[in-house]
């Protein structure tokens, strides 16, 4: 069974996502912030990681996942790890967004544009 973490600090986001993949038949863990995020994916290194990447509503901006995903991509153990950022941030607000699949990102999900049974499909396809 492929094993996905999602990360994200909206639990909405984590109920939904997490239930639609779950009836995929994934086995799905769940961090809401860095923190916990880093500790799952270093010591599970899950098959896929979805990352939004405003992970501190205190402080709004992508650099909670864009350091996540440095991290993951700077590690040997992790660097291949596939990853699906899963944001409303766009390169017109950020422009360091428009670098993600230099940085390893298979895939750009906006939640805003998309629903939970999109990322599904795109989830089967990444994972095939």
């Amino acid at each position: 069974m492929k094993k996905i973490l999602i990360v994200d600090d909206d639990p909405f986001i984590l109920d939904i996502y997490s239930s639609c993949l779950k009836n995929e038949g994934y086995a799905v863990d769940m961090a809401n912030n860095q923190q916990k995020a880093e500790e799952k994916i270093f010591s599970t290194y899950p098959d896929l990681i979805i990352l939004d990447l405003n992970l501190d509503t205190s402080m709004p901006g992508p650099e909670g996942g864009l350091s996540i995903l440095r991290r993951i991509k700077a590690d040997p153990k992790s660097k291949n790890l596939r990853v699906i950022v899963s944001s409303n941030y766009s390169a017109k607000d950020y422009p360091e967004i428009s670098k993600l699949s230099e940085m390893g990102v298979n895939k750009v999900f906006l939640k805003v544009e998309n629903s939970p049974e999109e990322l599904s499909k795109i989830v089967k396809e990444i994972l095939k």
